[in-house]
């Protein structure tokens, strides 16, 4: 796969999420290493993401990433369905909104901007609606 279509907050997130994924279909086990080989190695190594049953439900319970695996875990938390939680051991933890792959792509990129942009104080249920309510078009 293509390197991964991920917006991060520049600096500390003062909001719910720290940015935004864009994959480009909705199968887990293509997309999450490309998600993982995009983000710097500082960031440390993801070794377990939560994400939300309802969207990921056929996933596998682990992934094979570049020198490691990745333990997948299915939450039903609602709050949580559009959203996908890297987990990256002692380094912490990053929450991002996960764009629907067959969002437009002008939409896409504004939610990938709202969802990076260190302010933001809305959720990933938030912005969505937002985006479906037209401040994308």
């Amino acid at each position: 796969m293509p390197l991964s279509r991920l917006s991060l907050t520049p600096e500390a997130s003062h909001g719910p999420l720290d940015g935004a994924w864009w994959p480009r279909c909705d199968a887990l086990e293509l997309e999450l290493p490309a998600l993982v080989g995009s983000l710097d190695p500082g960031h440390g190594t993801v070794t377990r993401v939560t994400v939300g049953a309802a969207t990921w439900a056929d996933s596998p319970r682990t992934i094979s990433a570049p020198d490691h695996v990745i333990e997948v875990v299915l939450t039903y938390a609602a709050d949580e369905e559009h959203t996908i939680t890297l987990d990256c051991g002692t380094v912490g933890q990053w929450e991002l909104l996960v764009i629907p792959p067959e969002e437009p792509v002008r939409t896409a990129e504004r939610l990938l901007t709202a969802a990076a942009d260190p302010w933001n104080s809305l959720s990933a249920q938030r912005i969505l609606a937002r985006a479906e309510d037209g401040f994308g078009r």
